[in-house]
């Protein structure tokens, strides 16, 4: 064997080895590959980051090791590329933090949200979830027949002795990328690849943007949905317009309170979105367990929030547990 041979060798049989190891421990414990859903099931909140126009390198590896536990990317109002979309994830692969963590689970999930309204996502979907991201923001859910829809999208058409065999799957089967990402088998990254929290091992987040007065209307049961993982309302820019109303009139801040009372009633996240540390302290205060907002915001909020289930995660990305 020439030198040149055993110099890439090398390392590529002890990269071989920490990932079997990996993937055993996965198998083993159980764990859950997206870090929204694994903090969310200990009751804890989260918080994000939006990406729009910009899908670079650059944002990639910033977002990757912000203080933060998502970012979603729009494509609804921004150009739809779903091949940057896919570099932007490959760009978000950190190596470095796989190693420190000694585990799989990212520490910042992608997840993003697309043109077509929710029951005629599917071919999006499919797209989306095949190159490996971690959950789909739905616009436009009106009804809870299109949060089913929505649901179905993401979902493998069940095996006979499933478990949670509805709402039934129609998704294709063929997530070699997907695998790529995550870092495991097809068999393990199936396992996964459901619905949380219908089923309690799934790492993929349903979400259902309630963006209209029918929507409103209609939350209480688009959150009772099995599959439905969390409600969005954003910044309420669509929903206000939905109502006739500016963005600044008591209906609108009533319109929070119902969508928020409706995620309490079906155990499942609310997300919303904070401009300010003032914003997002008293979002937190509330019960919203899902934040969208910025780097800035949360750092500057972080010293108000001190109690573990809240807290942000640490600005160092090294820093051990998140």
């Amino acid at each position: 064997m020439s030198l040149s041979t055993r110099l890439i060798a090398a390392p590529l049989g002890a990269f071989l080895v920490v990932a079997a190891s990996l993937s055993a421990q996965i198998a083993e414990q159980r764990l859950h590959l997206n870090p929204v859903i694994a903090k969310l099931a200990e009751g804890r909140t989260v918080y994000g980051l939006q990406a729009g126009a910009d899908m670079s390198m650059g944002l990639a590896r910033a977002a990757a090791r912000a203080p933060a536990d998502y970012i979603y990317v729009d494509m609804e109002h921004n150009p739809l590329d779903l091949a940057a979309l896919y570099q932007f994830h490959l760009w978000m692969l950190d190596p470095a933090m796989i190693v420190r963590k000694g585990n799989l689970q990212r520490n910042v999930a992608l997840m993003a949200r697309f043109p077509p309204e929710a029951d005629e996502s599917g071919w999006v979907v499919k797209q989306a979830l095949d190159m490996g991201l971690h959950g789909v923001f739905f616009n436009g859910v009106d009804t809870p027949e299109q949060a089913r829809a929505a649901v179905s999208y993401m979902r493998y058409p069940p095996r006979r002795d499933a478990k949670y065999p509805t709402p039934k799957g129609v998704r294709g089967a063929g997530p070699a990328n997907a695998t790529w990402i995550w870092g495991v088998t097809t068999d393990e990254y199936e396992r996964h690849a459901d619905v949380w929290p219908l089923n309690p091992e799934g790492d993929l987040l349903a979400t259902m943007m309630i963006e209209s007065a029918e929507g409103l209307a209609n939350v209480d049961q688009i959150a009772a949905v099995p599959g439905v993982g969390s409600l969005f309302i954003g910044n309420a820019n669509d929903l206000a317009h939905g109502l006739g109303v500016p963005q600044n009139h008591p209906d609108v801040e009533a319109a929070r309170q119902k969508i928020l009372a409706a995620c309490k009633a079906h155990t499942i996240a609310c997300n919303i979105t904070a401009n300010t540390a003032d914003d997002l302290v008293r979002r937190v205060n509330e019960g919203w367990q899902m934040i969208r907002t910025t780097v800035g915001v949360i750092n500057a909020a972080r010293p108000r929030l001190k109690d573990p289930k809240v807290a942000p995660p640490p600005a160092d990305p090294f820093a051990m547990p998140r």
